[in-house]
């Protein structure tokens, strides 16, 4: 486990805090290089760059398409062979266990080694 990677030293700070998201990849949405649909809103914390000079990425756990949204961060993605790790933020007094984390991120994640880690 490479815990002291820069981009999980940058998310772990965000852990079980509020964070503004800004979606730019919504529930349902393709993605614009390859023939993935997002199965959850994903986008990004402004002004926070991370390692790889990308706003630090976010999954946002939400049944319905976003443009933006405000919640807390309940988890983190950890790649542990890549250094771009996810913030899992759901909406205010949701909570997900790891498996439905898991099954959620799947249609990305299968391609990485990660682990969900939290507090």
């Amino acid at each position: 486990m490479k815990l002291e990677s820069k981009s999980y030293l940058l998310a772990k700070n965000f852990l079980d805090k509020e964070v503004d998201v800004i979606i730019d990849r919504p529930l349902g949405s393709k993605h614009p290089k390859h023939e993935m649909i997002y199965r959850v809103n994903y986008g990004f914390v402004p002004e926070v760059m991370a390692p790889d000079g990308e706003e630090l990425d976010v999954y946002y756990l939400f049944d319905q398409p976003v443009e933006n949204a405000r919640g807390t961060c309940i988890a983190i993605v950890h790649r542990s062979e890549d250094d771009d790790d996810k913030l899992v933020v759901v909406p205010p007094g949701r909570q997900y266990s790891d498996e439905e984390i898991e099954a959620q991120v799947n249609f990305q994640e299968k391609y990485f080694k990660h682990e969900i880690i939290r507090n």
